[in-house]
């Protein structure tokens, strides 16, 4: 297969919703109808010892939620997909924002007895600043829910954007039958009620067919009349709109139950696009280009406690990948080889000889590489649309365990590399400050801490409203402004000069009395 070949055949996702609409069951069933796994964990039950294959850190196994974005890769109807499972909970969004700058498209999970919750809100206004192409999947239709005629309005409505329908729900809850695939013009009834393993369906292509009443007894009617509707309000699919993110393809089921998902997998392959460009503050990098370039999205250290390995997640963005070929670390100005590079499936990983565009590669790390960091064949670039986000919460960290001060300091060192949170150093007193933008990430940071490094901390609480960058081309007014603020000083780890402000008004005094000099909200600046 040639260069062009791989690169088509590539769909690169993310998965998002709000916590607890089924993200990741859902996950688990494509990769379950992938073949990428056998028998699905079940991600609730404490009864089975099981977890859901993408929640691969110990944490996540005990609270049962994802915590941080993992990748799983798998061919399908000779496909490569590359899914990346995101965190639901919106103490850990800024993980998943990250992650969106290296997916092509995304499916966003509803609940269909919520609906548009706040957090997919959030998620979306990202996808529609970059102009993502966006699948919904409304999930638990074996729960008694919304009707899909609201569900549609409410989700044209809350997400902004114009939605067609792919699949229609034959009834829900206790009575739910199976979905009508608009898309193939097929119904699809599922019969079995076996939850770990892909169930069968029967085919009826003509709606009109008495084998429909057979099948579906007094709910043939109501389905014939609600897709004689959804005709006649909907819009017919247009794939050129779905990928310009003009236009939401929607699909109805029930992961844990299997309904629905093939008909999503099935569509997704089909129309989702191919690794798309990106751009660099040089210039626009296009993937069919013969040299490599990547970036950086997400580090994580100690996917193997036992070894305490620390990998990069490279997205590939033009060119071939190849191990044990140098390559230029634009940052450090370096030149890098990497003997195992790794694919994924969760916290499983296989040797790759070679990647390609859209393919995200787990590079073994020893303190090189930064988020948004940079690779190339040469060239120097550096992508944009990477950023760490203003902390909300503040925490000063302190060491439980003297002995443990080269553990404690490692382990904050590479868990802020992470981007779970930020590290800064108050200039006043010289004690370390964790800022997150979530109050779970402060017992995810002390939980790994422990159970990782063998290191523990105590946390005092810090009332602070914001901390951002600041800059200026006036030295003199730099100098008197750090000297007028000097108790609220930070540096962050690049040694950057941070304003620690303890409240709304005292960031805007700051901003009026100060007028030369810019605060930034992000560290991409």
């Amino acid at each position: 297969m040639d260069f062009k070949q791989e690169i088509e055949r590539r769909r690169t996702f993310a998965v998002i919703a709000h916590p607890d609409a089924g993200k990741t069951t859902l996950t688990e069933k494509l990769l379950l109808f992938g073949g990428a796994i056998h028998v699905a964990g079940a991600v609730k039950s404490n009864k089975i010892r099981k977890t859901a294959t993408s929640d691969f850190m110990e944490i996540e196994k005990q609270r049962g939620i994802s915590v941080a974005t993992s990748v799983m890769g798998f061919e399908y109807r000779d496909t490569k997909i590359n899914i990346l499972d995101t965190p639901g909970h919106q103490d850990f969004a800024e993980d998943t924002y990250r992650t969106l700058t290296a997916v092509d498209s995304v499916i966003v999970v509803i609940d269909a007895a919520k609906g548009v919750e706040p957090q997919t809100l959030k998620l979306m206004d990202v996808c529609r600043m970059r102009q993502t192409p966006v699948i919904v999947f409304v999930n638990k239709l074996d729960r008694e829910g919304q009707d899909p005629f609201d569900l549609m309005d409410e989700l044209e409505q809350q997400l902004r954007v114009q939605v067609c329908p792919m699949t229609w729900p034959v009834s829900s809850g206790a009575t739910f039958k199976g979905v009508y695939n608009l898309y193939e013009k097929n119904l699809n009834l599922f019969v079995s009620d076996e939850k770990q393993t892909i169930a069968e369906s029967v085919n009826i292509s003509d709606l009109h067919n008495k084998e429909l009443d057979e099948h579906i007894g007094k709910f043939a009617d109501k389905l014939r009349e609600d897709i004689e509707l959804v005709s006649g309000i909907y819009p017919v699919p247009d794939i050129p709109a779905y990928r310009a993110g003009k236009l939401a393809p929607v699909f109805f089921g029930s992961a844990l139950n299997n309904f629905g998902v093939r008909e999503l997998l099935d569509c997704f392959v089909d129309i989702a696009p191919t690794p798309k460009t990106f751009e660099t503050e040089e210039r626009t990098i296009h993937p069919q280009e013969l040299k490599l370039s990547g970036f950086i999205f997400k580090i994580h250290a100690n996917m193997d406690p036992n070894h305490r390995d620390r990998i990069a997640f490279l997205r590939v963005c033009s060119g071939e990948f190849r191990r044990n070929t140098n390559y230029l670390h634009v940052r450090l100005g370096k030149s890098l080889k990497f003997a195992n590079p790794t694919a994924f499936m969760a916290d499983k990983k296989s040797v790759l000889d070679e990647a390609y565009p859209g393919d995200i590669v787990g590079i073994y790390d020893t303190g090189n590489f930064k988020i948004g960091d940079t690779l190339t064949e040469g060239e120097t670039i550096h992508f944009k649309g990477i950023p760490s986000f203003s902390p909300e919460l503040f925490r000063y960290v302190e060491n439980a365990d003297p002995i443990r001060y080269k553990q404690l300091a490692k382990g904050l060192e590479q868990l802020t590399d992470e981007g779970v949170a930020q590290l800064f150093v108050n200039q006043a007193n010289g004690r370390k400050i964790i800022g997150t933008v979530g109050a779970l990430q402060f017992d995810v940071i002390q939980y790994r801490l422990e159970h990782e490094y063998g290191a523990s901390c105590t946390y005092q609480p810090m009332h602070l409203y914001k901390a951002c960058w600041i800059e200026g081309d006036d030295k003199a007014e730099m100098d008197d402004f750090k000297r007028r603020k000097w108790q609220f000083m930070a540096l962050d780890k690049e040694g950057r000069d941070v304003f620690l402000a303890e409240s709304q008004y005292a960031l805007s005094n700051s901003q009026e009395k100060f007028p030369n000099i810019r605060f930034h909200f992000t560290s991409e600046f």
